[in-house]
């Protein structure tokens, strides 16, 4: 994480609205969340800035969101932050930014989905919109993510042999089981579909236990839909990833499923150890992801795909 070198406060977002969008000037800021990239300011009761500040990466994601974003929205039936303004670069700050509607809920690290069945149809109904064919201009790289799985048999390997070494993996066989038969199945063949691309507990909004928003589509990409269908198993309580299935159209075949469960994996170590560090006091760490990384890494071995 590279943070930028000026501090983002709330009297810098109004002077940043003052100078390119002068009619939101006025509005109440308060600051929403330090996220992975970005930082996140309410803007009165409907509105949020987004301003990058911890990723080289974040300047590209929000100029994605913006480009992107706005049309796929209206067809999503879950509530997603829609870019309403593009702040561009100045002497004040040297980043592009922008403005997006606000999205009520908790995030799912920290208010868990609790109501499988309600939120399985929700996730089922918001991929089935989402997972359509993009444009053959859009990204398929995903940052890593837009490749074969086999591409990161050597970074599941060292991440959960860390994990190991640090108690985190009771039964390390077995994950790795999981991931040897995902990284064997045959890759996607069809059309290079709209991803999110980012499905972790954190970009999940929740209430009163299950799905009721969906946000940070920085990593908006195309390409393999497994990578989205992941979240089954991240994401849903016990028995949420069976009724996602049934739910889910075009219905996933036995491979997509296979590959699924491998990107799960890879999540779910990540999880692991953002988790690990949060508990530590380590950079970057955040103690509410591990949770539920090592409830996806228990449901995933707990069960065989279908």
């Amino acid at each position: 994480m590279t943070h930028t070198g000026i501090e983002i406060t709330a009297e810098l977002v109004r002077d940043l609205l003052r100078d390119q969008h002068p009619d939101l000037a006025d509005r109440p800021v308060r600051l929403g969340a330090r996220g992975w990239d970005n930082q996140l300011w309410r803007l009165g009761d409907d509105l949020a800035v987004r301003l990058p500040w911890a990723t080289e990466s974040a300047d590209a994601l929000l100029r994605k969101e913006h480009t992107w974003l706005p049309a796929l929205a209206p067809r999503l039936p879950l509530p997603v932050p829609v870019p309403q303004r593009l702040g561009e670069p100045s002497a004040r700050f040297p980043r592009p930014w922008i403005v997006t509607t606000w999205v009520p809920g908790e995030p799912a690290d920290r208010a868990p989905v609790t109501r499988a069945a309600e939120a399985a149809d929700a996730l089922a109904a918001f991929l089935t919109a989402l997972h359509q064919p993009a444009p053959e201009e859009v990204d398929t790289a995903g940052r890593g993510r837009g490749g074969p799985l086999a591409g990161s048999s050597k970074w599941v390997a060292q991440q959960l042999a860390s994990a190991t070494e640090l108690g985190l993996v009771p039964d390390p066989d077995a994950v790795r089981a999981v991931w040897e038969d995902a990284a064997a199945a045959p890759d996607w063949a069809g059309p290079a579909l709209w991803l999110h691309g980012d499905l972790h507990p954190a970009n999940i909004l929740t209430a009163d236990g299950t799905i009721c928003g969906v946000i940070d589509f920085g990593d908006l990409f195309a390409g393999d839909p497994a990578v989205d269908l992941a979240a089954a198993w991240t994401l849903l309580p016990d028995g949420g990833a069976d009724r996602f299935h049934d739910v889910y159209q075009p219905t996933p075949d036995t491979a997509t499923l296979r590959r699924a469960r491998g990107w799960a994996v890879i999540r779910a170590l990540v999880g692991l150890h953002v988790g690990d560090a949060g508990i530590h006091g380590r950079p970057g760490g955040k103690p509410t992801w591990g949770p539920p990384a090592h409830a996806a890494l228990r449901r995933l071995i707990a069960t065989t795909h279908r």
